[in-house]
């Protein structure tokens, strides 16, 4: 839930991607000139600007707000948050540092997913972290194993609600659509790319019992391999979870996602499908703590 994606659910030619570095080690300033007014200095014309996402991309963003939006119909509406729990009684928190906090992360696992979080802000940022994680991953787009995240990022009240708007979701012509065959598998010779990978954390609201954290992602989603047609891209989208303190760990009540904030993109080189599929073969992911 990618996470990007997205960086190539984003992220060489060997320069920085610096746009003011020096350049070749000569020293010399390269400035870009608008379209039509001599590329970019050196004789070679501006590469055009993309138009726009794949549609891939689109439809792989577009799967979790609809989920969200799906939860967020069932109600339940924001609670007080009295008490004097570890997040100040229900005031909004202020900014935190980017840093890492240095403490360890979680032991736990329920299933594949990380569990056992503080009961307090950083448990909070930790466990909202992990969730986009299991979210954007490659794993919802299996009936099976969609169940099992959901079970284990969500609050059991909404569970089966959720559920239920993610199998409309999830639709054999949806699958068909991004690449997948209609049972949700991965054609032969072909690489189902699905990651969200969090850039960053911010609380907005604490409580004792309750808490509301964005999460700034960057993903991956696409196909990687010889032949495919929709290739892997990148995406940045923040995700906002309202959590609950439910049977001694943090679930997601409700949950809503945003396009961006979405940096410009340096000329790194696009690697190869073939590159791609290896990288997310070879490269596991992270267990995240604030």
């Amino acid at each position: 839930m990618s996470l990007g994606d997205e960086n190539g659910y984003g992220s060489g030619s060997g320069r920085t991607d610096d746009g003011y570095s020096t350049i070749g080690g000569t020293r010399q300033t390269r400035t870009r000139l608008p379209d039509g007014e001599g590329g970019d200095g050196y004789g070679t014309p501006r590469r055009p600007a993309r138009s726009s996402r794949s549609l891939v991309t689109v439809v792989g963003v577009v799967v979790l707000l609809i989920a969200a939006i799906a939860l967020a119909n069932m109600g339940g509406g924001d609670k007080d948050g009295s008490g004097d729990g570890p997040g100040n009684g229900g005031n909004k928190a202020g900014a935190a540092p980017t840093a890492a906090t240095g403490t360890k992360p979680v032991t736990g696992k329920n299933g594949s997913i990380p569990s056992g979080f503080a009961h307090d802000e950083q448990g909070a940022q930790s466990a909202a972290s992990n969730f986009a994680v299991a979210l954007g991953s490659v794993g919802m787009f299996n009936a099976d194993t969609r169940r099992s995240i959901v079970q284990a990022t969500h609050d059991p009240a909404v569970v089966d609600g959720l559920l239920a708007a993610m199998t409309k979701a999830y639709s054999p012509g949806f699958l068909e659509n991004v690449g997948l065959n209609e049972d949700g598998t991965t054609p032969s010779g072909l690489t189902f790319v699905s990651r969200t990978i969090p850039v960053g954390t911010k609380v907005i609201e604490q409580s004792s019992d309750t808490a509301t954290v964005e999460v700034w992602c960057t993903g991956l989603v696409g196909m990687a391999g010889q032949g495919s047609t929709k290739p892997v891209t990148a995406t940045w989208f923040t995700i906002s979870e309202k959590l609950k303190w439910v049977g001694g760990d943090w679930r997601i009540e409700s949950s809503s996602q945003t396009e961006g904030p979405t940096p410009v993109n340096g000329d790194n080189r696009a690697s190869t499908a073939d590159e791609i599929a290896g990288a997310v073969e070879g490269y596991g992911g992270f267990t995240y703590a604030r």
